[in-house]
């Protein structure tokens, strides 16, 4: 222990004589340990970390399937799954709701949720105020009680006798029996829940809409669990072979859910990213360490001369390094804070799951120890070995200058070579991202997204569900809008462009085969739009015609389609021969009606919907012949669209005082938010990408900079022999060239395995994408140039005569 506090002593007091240079290496080790810190808490908080309920590995998501596609649940299905099942202490279920909430000057549209009664008992929610739903409040005429979030609380003004007041949503009285505590529900959409509760004529095995999720009983595997559910389908399905034929069920861990594959694999090529600027700061590190330890090699000779030991001498040098990584540690602790919370500022909505709690933790804090300490032992041990094998003699018999010998430029050289080409792995991801993202902005949306603005009309549920009422109230709706000054078109539909059409539906062709399995048949999506959703949205046709208003409930049923279905399904074939059959959407009934046929009468360019980066077949039909109680609406607008919102509100109200505005925002805004996740990853693999080069350029710098300074004798006596000043330059850049062209060779390697890794989340490149692989090695060279030439200039600056009398 004594040993150890003297090495500490010695080693304050000889990193406090090296101000700069100790300030270098702890900034260094700061911005690499920080990166790690702060994209280590984005994955463990998504991917590692448990769930924040009691017992969260008994919780579970129990889908339907079909084929290997994991679906809602229908309500006939869940009642079955939850009188027959054996497995679960308790299966809850959930659906998405919208609410117009009254308010004093108009109302205000807000997300929220539909759930079982025993929803939050089962997921062991605690109460900020009041109480979970009872089981009697599950039950037809005992709904009208609402729980909301401490977040909507706030919102409402933090009444703290607000438990048995009402709530007047979509015009009806609910009762406030619970105020959720803050945590995890004030980050999701939903910010209120009613319970759900089962109409006779929603319960069916038709209608796939529900989420379900369980609590299995102690003991239980989900390998068990799957097992009895499987009997439990496969039982349902010889019961309802017309609806269940085909479908089984699969349970999986609730840490899965909601995290798309690619996003998982985003996060952990970010955390081997950061890996890659901290072993990058260490390599830099030890290059500084290893010139720093030329300069001592007198004082290292004068110590083993009095009986230091070589070991003495190397733990000495490790506890410096070790000090120096400790600092560097919780420096880096803070800048990791700081980049946290600027990841958390630009991250888009719904990137992480709710659960994530994105702060620093024990878990967090050890892996910064660790991160700490194995970086104090990479960068300490090269320079310290080195260091502790001088021979006192030789050294002090030449003054201390014959410890600059090739053995240890070698290490140097290598240690850049290493730099190099960990820097163009990560350099070549970021330009894999960027190339990736420019394709995706070049991409044929198929609509034009400039003054359009669109919002949702969330109409309640207790709204008339019948066919005349439902195209009136549309009607006099878009009448009203379109005689807003400045509204050129305005359009109802059920989905939206680069969302989707709002429902998938599979269908069969008229006059073909039909399918034994019905499971089996293909899907498309499927929606309603008016007469003018393709002018809206600036669509083009290919062939044939669009709707008109009197495609209406008594005319013939008609429907366009885009060029993917007719590529995918009307190959060789006249389109507008052909007749699709889908099973008819019946307003407010959540089960399908009877096969209908839609005669094609038009074919439009393929508009990209579910994203930017595939086409998807899709079928629309006419809005005044199946109309849908609640609709998307689109304006497109001679000026700017967000400026006249207030007026197109106006206008809605006046036909319904009672609707907000759902979401208001204009089609440019809705294209950025579908982008908002490749930019967020841009942004991060570009940030990280340019510290790489950075600190490359650094490394580079310092190893030739040192190099030139040991060299002032010879390259002063080569001048003064009569080498030019440019000779002497593009010697000494020539050698800096040397090593990172050898870095970049290896690199490359690097750089196919990490586009190989990356390519489920590029778009329109491979792996070993020539451009971005070129243009970043590039700017590798250009930087290793420059920072070769700095110094190779400034040595070259200086008299020669001069440098040789310092001699």
């Amino acid at each position: 222990m004594q040993t150890l506090l003297q090495n500490l002593r010695f080693s304050l007091r000889m990193l406090w004589k090296s101000p700069g240079l100790t300030l270098t290496v702890l900034l260094t080790l700061a911005l690499g340990i920080g990166a790690n810190t702060a994209i280590f808490t984005v994955d463990y908080a998504t991917l590692l970390a448990p769930l924040p309920y009691p017992q969260p590995n008994q919780l579970v998501m129990v889908w339907s399937k079909i084929q290997t596609f994991h679906n809602g649940v229908s309500a006939g299905d869940f009642t079955d799954w939850k009188q027959q099942s054996t497995s679960f202490q308790d299966l809850d279920a959930w659906t998405g709701a919208a609410f117009n909430i009254a308010t004093k000057d108009q109302p205000e549209f807000i997300q929220g949720t539909r759930a079982t009664s025993g929803f939050y008992r089962m997921m062991g929610n605690s109460f900020y105020l009041g109480r979970g739903f009872l089981p009697e409040e599950g039950q037809p005429g005992k709904e009208h009680v609402v729980i909301l979030t401490h977040k909507l609380w706030l919102k409402l003004g933090s009444n703290p006798n607000i438990i048995g007041t009402p709530l007047r949503m979509d015009g009806e009285p609910y009762t406030v029996v619970g105020v959720l505590a803050p945590g995890a529900t004030d980050r999701g959409q939903g910010q209120l829940t009613v319970p759900l509760v089962f109409k006779p004529e929603q319960i069916n095995h038709d209608f796939h809409w529900l989420l379900v999720m369980g609590r299995l009983k102690p003991g239980i595997t989900i390998k068990q669990a799957q097992a009895a559910m499987d009997a439990v389908t496969t039982h349902i399905a010889t019961a309802y072979p017309k609806s269940n034929k085909g479908w089984g069920s699969f349970v999986e861990p609730l840490k899965n859910d909601f995290l798309p594959s690619e996003r998982k694999l985003t996060l952990w090529l970010l955390l081997g990213a950061v890996g890659f600027v901290l072993l990058i700061a260490c390599v830099n590190v030890a290059n500084l360490l290893l010139a720093k330890s030329m300069t001592r090699q007198k004082e290292v000779a004068i110590r083993s001369a009095l009986g230091a030991t070589p070991k003495a001498i190397f733990a000495q040098l490790m506890t410096e390094s070790l000090l120096l990584a400790t600092v560097g540690g919780l420096l880096g602790i803070g800048v990791g804070v700081a980049m946290l919370r600027g990841l958390i500022a630009v991250m888009p909505e719904n990137t992480l799951p709710t659960e994530a709690d994105l702060r620093l933790n024990i878990p967090i804090l050890l892996f910064t120890l660790a991160a700490t300490t194995l970086a104090g032992l990479l960068f300490g041990c090269v320079p310290a070995w080195y260091a502790s094998r001088v021979d006192p003699g030789e050294t002090l018999k030449e003054g201390g200058r014959t410890g600059t010998g090739i053995g240890r430029q070698q290490v140097r050289r290598a240690l850049v070579v290493g730099e190099f080409a960990l820097a163009l792995a990560l350099l070549a991801g970021a330009g894999l991202a960027i190339h990736s993202f420019v394709n995706l902005t070049r991409v044929d949306l198929g609509v034009r997204t400039d003054h359009i603005l669109t919002f949702g009309l969330p109409v309640p549920e207790s709204r008339a569900k019948e066919t005349q009422p439902i195209v009136a109230y549309y009607r006099q709706i878009l009448a009203s809008i379109q005689s807003v000054p400045g509204v050129s078109h305005v359009t109802a539909m059920t989905g939206m462009p680069l969302y989707g059409a709002g429902f998938g539906m599979p269908f069969t062709i008229a006059g073909q085969p039909a399918f034994n399995d019905p499971s089996q048949r293909p899907g498309a999506g499927f929606g309603m739009v008016t007469p003018d959703f393709f002018q809206t949205f600036g669509i083009r046709l290919i062939k044939g015609r669009f709707f008109t208003d009197q495609d209406d409930t008594a005319s013939v049923k008609v429907a366009v389609v885009n060029e993917e279905f007719t590529k995918r399904y009307l190959k060789g074939k006249d389109p507008l021969q052909q007749r699709v059959v889908v099973e008819q959407l019946i307003p407010g009934v959540t089960k399908l009606g009877p096969p209908i046929e839609w005669q094609i009468i038009g074919v439009y360019h393929t508009v990209r919907s579910q994203g930017l980066r595939e086409d998807n077949p899709e079928i629309y039909i006419p809005f005044w012949q199946i109309p849908w109680p609640s609709a998307g609406i689109a304006v497109r607008t001679a000026e700017d669209p967000t400026a006249m919102t207030r007026s197109i509100a106006a206008a809605v109200h006046s036909v319904d005082p009672q609707i907000a505005l759902a979401q208001p925002e204009t089609m440019d805004q809705v294209r950025s938010r579908v982008l908002a996740n490749d930019r967020f990853t841009l942004i991060l693999f570009a940030s990280f990408a340019t510290i790489a080069l950075l600190l490359a350029s650094i490394g580079i710098y310092g190893v030739m900079a040192f190099s030139v300074a040991q060299r002032s004798h010879e390259i002063a006596l080569r001048m003064a022999l009569g080498s030019s000043r440019n000779r002497m330059v593009g010697h000494v850049v020539k050698e800096g060239l040397i090593l990172a062209c050898v870095g970049l060779s290896i690199g490359l390697l690097g750089a196919y395995f990490i586009g190989r890794g990356m390519r489920t989340m590029l778009f329109g490149i491979g792996a070993m994408d020539v451009s971005a692989f070129s243009t970043v090695g590039l700017v590798l060279l250009l930087t290793a140039v420059l920072a070769c030439y700095l110094p190779a200039r400034r040595a070259a600056a200086a008299n020669p005569m001069d440098a040789l009398r310092g001699e």
